[in-house]
C-alpha cells in the first residue's frame, strides 16, 4: 500500500496537470493592481511571517467553542471586510443612544448600547433596538493603508487642523481628542491635551483620534481590539469582557476570559499595519488626469487632502513615506443630509472623519459588485454620494453639480482610479 506521504506528491502532480488542462476555462487571476489583500513590498522575511500570521488570525471563524458572543455581529473579521474592501449594507453595523433630559448623549448602556449586537450563540438572545434610541448605520471600512495612516504625525494633523477658519477658506476641520485606554502607549508621534472641549483644563490626559468613522480610535490597536469584543464578542486583556446585554445582564458564554491572547490580537494588528497602500490604475488616461485637476479646482483637495507625510516607524517600510490618500484624518462639519444625530465623542452629530480616498475604485468589487457610498451605503453611486456632502464641502459640491456631464464623467473617472 502506498503511504499517505508517498500519496501527497502523486497528488499534487495530478492536481497540477488537471489545473493546466483546464486553464481554458478558468477566470484569469486579478492583476496586483485590481486587489487589495497584498502585503507591503518592502517587509524583511522575519515581518513577512508576522504579517502572514496576522492575516491567518484575521481569516479566523470563531465558534461557540472559541468563545463567540454571546451577543455578537459576524464570527470573524473577512466576514465584514471581504477581501480586506468596504463593507456591504448586510455587513454594517448599528450603533444607538439618545440625549437624556438635561441634554447630555446618553449610550444608553442599560440597553447594551453602544452597539446593537443582533446575533447570539444558543440560549442567548441578541439585542433589539430600544424605543426612542438614535440609530447611525456604519458601513466596515476598507482595512488596507492603515499602517501609512497611523504612521502620519499627529503634528501634521494639527498643522492642517483650522477649527474655526483663521484662514477664510469655509473649511474648519479640527482633530478629535480622546482620553485613551489604559492599553494605549503613546510614542513620538502623538501630541497630547488636557484642555477639555468646552476649553477648561481638567488634567485628563487626551490624545488625537485618527480612525473610526468619527476618529474614535486613537490607534490601530484599539480599533482591533473593539473590534473583537464588540463585533464578534470575543475578549482580550484589553477588552477583557464579554458585551452587556440589555437591562445590564451578563450572558455568559462558557468560556474563560480573555478568550484570545495578546499575541492574536497584536498578529491581526501588524497585519492590518503591514497591508499596502491601495493601487492606482488608469493614470495616463486623459480623462483621469483632466478630473485630477478638477478635483483640485473644486476645492476637494481642502479635506481629502492627497498627499501626506509619515513619520519614523518600528516597521521601516512606513517611516517617512510619501502618501496618497486623499484625506487629512480630521472631524469636518458635513451639513444636515449627514447629520446622523449620533455622538461617539465630542464630535457634533454633523460631523465626520474625512474618509480616505484611495481604494475608492475598487470598493465596488468587495460589495458584491455594486456601490455604497457614505458611512451608511445610502449612495449607490459617487454621484450621489458628492451631491449629500454639505457643510463645509457645499461649495465644492455645487460647484460640481453645476459642471456639464462630460466634466463630471471626468471628476468622476479621477475617483474610480484611485
Amino acid at each position: 500500500m502506498f503511504s499517505v506521504q508517498q500519496i501527497r506528491p502523486l497528488g499534487c502532480a495530478v492536481w497540477a496537470i488537471a489545473i493546466l488542462g483546464c486553464a481554458d476555462r478558468l477566470a484569469p487571476l486579478p492583476a496586483a493592481n485590481d486587489v487589495l489583500a497584498e502585503p507591503l513590498a518592502d517587509l524583511t522575511a522575519a515581518q513577512m511571517q508576522q504579517h502572514i500570521r496576522g492575516d491567518e488570525a484575521f481569516a479566523r471563524t470563531f465558534g461557540v467553542e472559541d468563545g463567540l458572543g454571546p451577543i455578537f455581529n459576524a464570527p470573524g473579521c473577512e466576514f465584514c471586510h471581504v477581501g480586506d474592501g468596504k463593507g456591504h449594507p448586510v455587513t454594517a453595523l448599528q450603533r444607538f443612544g439618545r440625549y437624556d433630559a438635561n441634554g447630555e448623549w446618553d449610550r444608553m448602556l442599560e440597553f447594551g448600547g453602544p452597539q446593537l449586537q443582533d446575533r447570539a450563540i444558543p440560549g442567548a438572545e441578541a439585542e433589539s433596538l430600544p424605543p426612542g434610541a438614535t440609530v447611525t448605520t456604519l458601513l466596515p471600512p476598507n482595512v488596507t493603508g492603515l499602517g501609512y495612516l497611523e504612521a502620519i504625525s499627529d503634528a501634521t494633523l494639527l498643522a492642517l487642523a483650522d477649527p474655526d477658519d483663521a484662514d477664510g477658506d469655509g473649511i474648519s476641520g479640527r482633530v478629535h481628542w480622546l482620553p485613551a485606554p489604559d492599553f494605549f502607549a503613546p510614542g513620538p508621534l502623538h501630541a497630547v491635551t488636557t484642555v477639555a472641549m468646552d476649553g477648561t483644563t481638567d488634567g485628563v490626559l487626551r490624545y488625537i483620534g485618527r480612525f473610526g468613522r468619527k476618529a474614535t480610535a486613537l490607534d490601530l490597536l484599539q480599533q482591533t481590539a473593539g473590534a473583537y469584543v464588540n463585533d464578534i464578542g470575543i475578549t482580550s486583556d484589553f477588552f477583557p469582557q464579554d458585551p452587556v446585554a440589555p437591562g445590564g445582564r451578563f450572558m455568559s458564554d462558557g468560556v474563560a476570559d480573555p478568550e484570545i491572547g495578546s499575541s492574536e490580537v497584536l498578529a491581526v494588528v501588524f497585519y492590518l499595519q503591514t497591508l499596502k497602500v491601495p493601487p492606482r490604475r488608469q493614470v495616463d488616461d486623459p480623462d483621469v488626469q483632466t478630473g485630477e485637476r478638477m478635483f483640485l479646482q473644486l476645492g476637494c483637495a481642502a479635506c481629502h487632502v492627497p498627499t501626506l507625510q509619515t513619520g519614523p516607524s518600528d516597521i521601516a517600510a512606513l517611516a517617512n513615506q510619501t502618501i496618497h490618500p486623499y484625506t487629512d484624518l480630521l472631524l469636518h462639519d458635513m451639513g444636515p443630509d449627514l447629520d446622523d444625530g449620533y455622538r461617539d465623542g465630542d464630535e457634533e452629530t454633523f460631523e465626520w472623519r474625512t474618509p480616505p480616498l484611495w481604494g475608492i475604485g475598487l470598493q465596488r468589487d468587495s460589495q458584491g459588485g455594486r456601490e455604497f457610498y457614505l458611512h451608511d451605503g445610502r449612495a449607490t453611486t459617487l454621484h450621489d454620494a458628492i451631491a449629500l456632502h454639505g457643510g463645509e464641502a457645499a461649495a465644492s459640491r455645487d460647484a460640481y453639480l453645476g459642471m456639464a456631464d462630460d466634466e463630471r464623467a471626468q471628476l468622476l473617472a479621477f475617483l474610480y482610479s484611485l
